[in-house]
């Protein structure tokens, strides 16, 4: 008896809330709100900050990890369930509070971060790809997605096309590209987007604006010293697109 009430406490505080159980959480959930965000056509970092500061969850409740991406970083905390909530623990004072409200997963607000809502992923990136990788994926096809046509600069004329896992055909001698969500390359491009464009694992980091269907990809110039840190400004305007 003692035995048997022991295990149907352990269920209830396993369960969370009792209205979803435990599997309910279990996946990958991505900031669609950013994402919606960013493809009206406006500019990407300010868009993602609006709705920031996470852009991704990976919840496992059998081993009892969640996991986020912030878009230069992976951090990852121990998960249990307080109340109809479940608390991620990541050292230190550092916690944060996941709930389910329908099909939504919801980071309660914090003392420095809003509440934010995720969805499950639809297309999750394959098993064993770095988190981030599912919400960058749907993020690269609603932002860049479809024809672009050439109006200015080299390859005039041509179509490009920016595939959702950071291949680009149409732009000459080019391949690969990457958007700068945050981090690093959003320290040292200031208040400008940026992106980078390779062939052959070489490459440039680029100054790009997006308004609307108009796609501007400028030179990026460093106007720090040799011993800063590079701050990039837009140079010379290489490309112009337009979105079909």
């Amino acid at each position: 008896m003692r035995q048997a009430l022991t295990l149907s406490l352990a269920a209830l505080v396993l369960g969370g809330c009792a209205s979803h159980k435990p599997e309910d959480y279990n996946g990958t959930w991505i900031n669609q709100g950013a994402i919606d965000a960013a493809a009206k056509g406006v500019g990407l970092r300010q868009a993602l900050a609006s709705n920031g500061p996470n852009f991704e969850w990976n919840v496992d409740t059998a081993n009892q990890r969640a996991i986020f991406s912030n878009g230069f970083e992976v951090v990852e905390g121990r998960l249990s369930a307080v109340d109809e909530q479940w608390n991620v623990a990541f050292g230190g004072d550092h916690s944060e509070q996941l709930g389910l409200d329908g099909d939504e997963l919801v980071q309660a607000a914090g003392q420095d971060t809003p509440e934010q809502q995720f969805e499950k992923a639809r297309a999750p990136a394959p098993a064993g790809a770095p988190v981030g990788s599912s919400f960058e994926k749907a993020l690269y096809g609603a932002y860049l997605g479809g024809d672009w046509k050439i109006v200015e600069g080299p390859g005039k004329g041509g179509v490009v096309r920016f595939a959702d896992n950071g291949g680009v055909d149409g732009l000459p001698n080019l391949t690969r590209y990457a958007l700068c969500l945050a981090g690093d390359c959003a320290s040292i491009s200031g208040q400008y987007d940026s992106l980078w464009l390779e062939r052959n694992q070489q490459g440039n980091p680029w100054i790009f604006t997006r308004d609307g269907d108009t796609l501007e990809i400028f030179q990026a110039l460093n106007s720090a010293q040799p011993n800063e840190m590079p701050q990039l400004k837009p140079g010379a305007r290489q490309w112009v697109l337009e979105r079909d």
